[in-house]
């Protein structure tokens, strides 16, 4: 950790998503030795800091006040200050607050230090056995069915695999608005609790997660992560891509029951399918 007296680091500390052998010997090693913590959550973070002994000073950094302290935390880093960023679980930024401070500390010419570690989305892909040479995170969606569709909608011709996060109390309906843009025979996976006693990951096409999760109120519970497969290059995918293209185009000037029996007539989609992607 050797730096300039006269001016302080600010270090990006990943911490464990549950399992708490995750955190690297380097990670307690930075947060005994810093200033300061800045936490998304100070009595969340406490639990973790107090079972390594760490008895560092901490501060909540969270989305509803980091524009306002992120000045005063780079003026306490341009003064020589150590400063580690942590969030509730696993990498900073990613789908969790801190890109303010960390563009904020760039921009004074602070030094920005990643300490790895874990990230529920890429411990997902790595167990997931979809394509992980390209893929796309897409965090949380929106919270609101039609909003959530319509989201998706903009993705059903994307090839990459697709990475979300999604709540306990929206994951059947996530799967469901999934099931019915993508389509029912989509391949997803679904891992749930990560590292934790719980763990659990489920493949297969989207309907059947849809079914298995709907009926077992175990899979309903903690956190999820939910992988889909990207368009891919077969025939029925293809179909589905160009009769969802001509489907909107149609929508512009006819009904959508209208438009959706004229796109599946042109392109060989299912008529369904291209009706339920607008309900809601």
């Amino acid at each position: 950790m050797a730096q300039s007296a006269a001016t302080g680091k600010l270090w990006v500390v990943a911490t464990p998503i549950g399992n708490l052998d995750d955190c690297s010997p380097r990670a307690q090693q930075v947060l005994r030795q810093v200033d300061l913590i800045a936490c998304e959550d100070t009595r969340h973070s406490a639990s973790l800091l107090k079972h390594f002994g760490i008895a560092t000073r901490t501060l909540a950094v969270h989305e509803h006040n980091e524009r306002e302290v992120s000045g005063d935390l780079v003026r306490r880093m341009h003064e020589g200050a150590q400063i580690a960023l942590i969030c509730d679980a696993g990498t900073p930024l990613i789908s969790d607050p801190g890109f303010r401070l960390v563009r904020a500390a760039r921009e004074a010419g602070i030094a920005v230090s990643p300490v790895a570690g874990p990230c529920a989305a890429i411990a997902a892909l790595s167990v997931a056995g979809l394509a992980s040479d390209c893929f796309v995170f897409e965090g949380f969606l929106p919270a609101k069915s039609a909003a959530r569709r319509a989201h998706l909608q903009a993705l059903i011709g994307e090839t990459r695999t697709l990475i979300f996060y999604e709540s306990s109390h929206r994951i059947v309906e996530s799967l469901t608005d999934m099931a019915q843009v993508f389509g029912a025979a989509r391949h997803a996976v679904l891992a749930r609790e990560l590292t934790k006693l719980f763990e659990t990951v489920l493949d297969g096409p989207l309907q059947e997660l849809v079914q298995r999760v709907s009926t077992d109120t175990d899979q309903q519970r903690g956190e999820f992560v939910l992988l889909v497969a990207g368009a891919g290059d077969d025939a029925d995918a293809a179909r589905l891509v160009e009769g969802h293209r001509v489907f909107g185009l149609l929508r512009k000037e006819l009904s959508p029951s209208r438009a959706a029996k004229l796109a599946a007539e042109i392109t060989g989609a299912p008529r369904k399918t291209l009706y339920e992607s607008v309900e809601s």
